[in-house]
């Protein structure tokens, strides 16, 4: 994101934060100190930050979070509950603590922080924490990634429609694993999609590459006049009919199987919704897809569209950073601007784009457009 300054004055500010003569004087001077220690801070924060993420894997697969979340314990306790020597869990205690995923308590105790308790509260991040030991390993070597050179890597392999020539013929146990997770961490984008749009006045939706249809069980239960159809490829397809069952949707939730970029989208629905699609498919795809769409919706239908996007105020670091080297790594798609969404919808036919509010940008944010008129 630009600063907005002028060249002349980025140029200044690039080489005085470079010598290192200005830096020791900013950190004594009392009008800069502040600003410089906290760059500091946040220098140091960036070179630590796997060191961070470990510490929050260790809480998650030794289950440290839900013991405290029981009650608060002493270190002695917790020694014997996590069979950890009692010098590590003093480690664990203290970088945890640090990192407000536990907080002292009285007697020597230790309890949930704020952040371990608002962890146990999605545990869709849990999954993600997990998730991540297969991209920390394809990051090992960051160059060779840049260059191409990792030409198989863990994510790939775990998201094998994004590599392969006929996703429709994949088997179903290469579609489970990233399934489970997609309907596990789904529950967040959920809600920040129904409170961004009422699907009141609408009769059918269509959800195209659903997953196993956790987004269609929660609008079918919020809006019961909605006649809900799931399409994704016919393994998974096979799964939502399943969920749906369970959740007695069956009446009016039907899946179909394909292939959205080879198959022709069914008609009928008057609300398409993509929910985390475009961003893991190049932009020749992105086109092709959202054309389907247009195809299949009527003059007046609905694109609904929820997606995390790059260059989110406040959030740069997870909409840019964290999304470029995740899809990188999974050999498919990239983080969009507004813009650059908005441009590939009129390249594929559809106009008055309209923007929803949501109460986590950083998370997801969430757009409607209607077919132009032929």
């Amino acid at each position: 994101m630009s600063s907005g300054l002028p060249e002349p004055l980025l140029n200044l500010r690039d080489r005085l934060l470079t010598d290192r003569r200005f830096q020791r004087w900013a950190s004594a001077f009392p009008l800069t100190r502040f600003f410089a220690r906290r760059r500091a801070r946040v220098l140091f924060d960036l070179c630590a930050g796997f060191i961070y993420s470990q510490i929050l894997a260790a809480c998650v697969r030794l289950g440290l979070l839900q013991i405290l979340a029981e009650k608060p314990l002493t270190s002695e306790e917790l020694a014997q509950r996590l069979n950890l020597p009692g010098d590590a869990v003093q480690r664990l205690l203290q970088s945890a603590t640090a990192l407000q995923l536990a907080s002292k308590r009285a007697g020597g105790r230790y309890g949930l922080g704020d952040l371990g308790a608002a962890l146990l509260g999605n545990q869709g991040i849990a999954n993600l924490v997990e998730h991540h030991e297969m991209l920390y390993a394809d990051l090992k070597d960051p160059v060779a990634l840049l260059r191409g050179e990792a030409k198989e890597t863990k994510l790939k392999n775990f998201w094998p429609y994004a590599g392969a020539p006929e996703p429709s013929t994949l088997p179903a146990e290469s579609l489970a694993s990233y399934s489970a997770l997609m309907a596990a961490t789904q529950g967040l984008i959920v809600e920040q999609v129904m409170a961004a749009y009422s699907l009141s006045g609408h009769q059918k939706l269509m959800d195209v590459g659903g997953g196993t249809g956790a987004f269609l069980e929660a609008v079918g239960e919020r809006w019961p006049q909605l006649e809900l159809l799931h399409f994704d490829l016919p393994p998974v397809a096979d799964w939502a009919r399943e969920r749906f069952k369970e959740a007695g949707l069956e009446a009016r939730a039907s899946a179909c199987g394909g292939d959205f970029f080879k198959d022709a989208l069914p008609e009928g629905a008057d609300v398409i919704s993509l929910i985390r699609i475009l961003h893991d498919h190049d932009d020749e795809k992105v086109r092709l897809l959202l054309e389907r769409v247009r195809q299949a919706l009527p003059p007046k239908g609905k694109l609904l569209i929820a997606e995390p996007m790059a260059e989110v105020d406040g959030a740069e670091a997870s909409s840019a950073a964290y999304f470029n080297f995740y899809l990188l790594a999974m050999g498919s798609g990239r983080p969009r601007t507004r813009a650059e969404i908005e441009s590939l919808l009129r390249d594929a036919g559809f106009h008055q784009v309209s923007w929803k509010r949501t109460h986590l940008p950083e998370l997801v944010q969430v757009l409607t457009a209607t077919p132009s008129a032929n």
